[in-house]
């Protein structure tokens, strides 16, 4: 069994850019973030050790495993979509290819290999989402950037620094959800109601940053109990094949000894993750950085994948500082089986003749590694 949480947003959100720079903003709450979020309102929760023994300290790998965090509005969850099925063949309508967050309709057709109707979709630039379209007008984006300005003042009254600082503003019912799935039934028993329990302790004292300013906050959580295939895709999950050795990404991994992962396929992406540690032993102290497998990756593998949570404390620090790498993934088709049939529009859309080039051109991104 698994549970999805979604959580509305009572204010701004703000979850780091890769950059780490001030003036950016990510939708996407890495599952690693999320894992340090759960780990604190366990410690406030009296269940710290035996949060720690479930997860990062378990030989037989975590009890809990969970996505990372991403936007939805309504009934609409947006998801990374796997690497091997995504983007579509070119169009000269839709930037298939700059949408980074999809509807889990979207990728149902992916997985069964359906058509899709160009006069369907349209790709909303500042959120990067692709919306649906309904009697001709796409839904509203879940989201959208803002930078909002304050002021350092020095304690001593001597000079203030004006900044501004990136955050994410939601839609009305719109927010962000997670899916937690659990190794076994007693796992789920456990901690379902403990899990359950954090979150909201969360919703009040807020996540990401800005926490300070009353950032990161929430309404309680609404929480939907049943199947993880069918948390995401309704009663479409005939797209999950449970027979396959291909593994789509819903979180960041990072190899267990255990994991067989074939390297030389599948179609993935690596990412370079640090931060800071909160703790009373050692506040603002950089954590190690480490690679780790992105969201939306597939990975082909003889076993369904694990996980693992690394130690990432600084050298000396008086405890370890664990960042979540656990496997939450789902079995897909490794490739397409057949060519995705895209059904042009009837109406004839202008295209700047630099955007028809742009589509055809192949894409690079020097910080990914991946093999077909």
């Amino acid at each position: 069994m698994a549970f999805l949480a979604k959580l509305c947003p009572l204010g701004p959100w703000r979850a780091g850019s890769d950059t780490g720079e001030r003036s950016r903003a990510s939708a996407m709450l890495h599952s690693d973030a999320l894992y340090s979020a759960l780990t604190h309102a366990m410690s406030q929760l009296g269940l710290l050790d035996a949060w720690i023994a479930a997860t990062a300290a378990n030989p037989r790998g975590s009890a809990v495993r969970f996505s990372s965090c991403f936007p939805f509005l309504d009934q609409h969850l947006f998801v990374v979509p796997p690497r091997s099925l995504w983007p579509p063949p070119a169009s000269l309508r839709v930037r298939w290819k700059s949408a980074k967050f999809v509807p889990t309709s979207m990728v149902s057709l992916l997985l069964n290999g359906r058509s899709i109707r160009e006069d369907d979709w349209t790709v909303d630039g500042p959120s990067e989402c692709l919306l649906p379209v309904f009697r001709g007008a796409p839904v509203s984006s879940p989201f959208r950037p803002a930078l909002r300005s304050a002021a350092a003042v020095d304690r001593m009254g001597e000079g203030v620094e004006p900044h501004r600082t990136a955050c994410i503003e939601f839609q009305k019912n719109a927010g962000i959800w997670a899916a937690f799935d659990f190794a076994d039934d007693a796992a789920c028993e456990c901690w379902a109601p403990a899990l359950k329990g954090a979150l909201k302790l969360l919703a009040d004292t807020g996540i990401g940053g800005g926490r300070s300013r009353g950032w990161g906050r929430f309404e309680q959580p609404e929480f939907t109990d049943g199947p993880l295939a069918r948390l995401l895709f309704g009663k479409h999950t005939q797209a999950v094949q449970d027979t396959s050795s291909a593994y789509w990404l819903l979180s960041l991994f990072s190899p267990a000894e255990s994991d067989t992962v074939n390297w030389q396929q599948g179609s993935y992406a690596v990412a370079m993750r640090g931060g800071r540690v909160e703790s009373a032993a050692g506040w603002g102290a950089a954590k190690k950085t480490s690679r780790v497998i992105a969201e939306g990756s597939v990975l082909v593998a003889a076993s369904p994948l694990l996980g693992s949570a690394r130690d990432v404390a600084p050298e000396g620090f008086a405890h370890p500082v664990y960042r979540a790498g656990f496997a939450l993934a789902l079995p897909v088709a490794p490739k397409r089986r057949e060519p995705l049939k895209i059904e042009e529009s009837t109406e004839t859309a202008p295209v700047p003749l630099e955007d028809a080039v742009l589509e055809i051109a192949p894409e690079t991104n020097a910080t990914e590694e991946s093999a077909e």
